[in-house]
């Protein structure tokens, strides 16, 4: 709720007030939701106008999952690696044990979710790929998102400089990876 583009809170259920009847959901996404103190006495404000509630999230502090899990209808997970290459890849060195902890929490709450993976030829070789593949089915997850990575809005020119027409995921991996979850989109 803080950053270069703030709105004020007040203001913004205000909107939203106005919105009843229009809109259905709400999404709570951005950066990191979880990451914001606010984040569930906001969510269960917007429940509060009737609305359902959406979160996006890469579960990077499991507490505030648990404080929101049953005021959500549909999370969005996005887990970025097996978790053995996690830091690698978030160059945080304890950010695969909260993502995989959020993610057993969502699991278990029965809350609908889509679990996806943004994946870049350089950060997400297909060998991280399978052995998420396989963390994933041990976790009973058969249906998995593959996000092609899209160098628009990214702040890495490495990464753009790697990637400029985004990233192609050939048959051969999505039939390794399919062989562990068995229904995998691509967009």
């Amino acid at each position: 709720m803080r950053g270069e583009q703030e709105l004020d809170w007040d203001a913004t259920l205000a909107w939203l007030e106005t919105r009843r009847g229009l809109l259905d959901a709400v999404v709570f996404s951005g950066g990191e939701p979880t990451a914001q103190p606010g984040l569930a006495p906001a969510i269960r404000a917007v429940r509060a106008l009737g609305f359902e509630i959406g979160l996006h999230t890469g579960g990077a502090c499991p507490r505030r999952v648990a404080e929101v899990i049953g005021d959500v209808d549909w999370i969005g997970f996005d887990i970025k690696a097996p978790s053995i290459d996690y830091a690698g890849v978030t160059g945080r060195r304890t950010s695969g044990i909260a993502a995989f902890e959020s993610l057993d929490l969502v699991l278990r709450s029965g809350v609908p979710v889509e679990v996806r993976t943004t994946v870049h030829a350089d950060v997400t070789s297909p060998a991280m790929l399978e052995a998420l593949a396989r963390e994933l089915a041990e976790r009973g997850i058969t249906h998995w998102v593959l996000q092609r990575f899209r160098p628009i809005g990214c702040a890495s020119d490495a990464l753009v400089a790697a990637a400029p027409l985004g990233t192609r995921i050939g048959d051969e991996v999505l039939a390794a990876l399919a062989a562990h979850v068995p229904d995998i989109v691509v967009r």
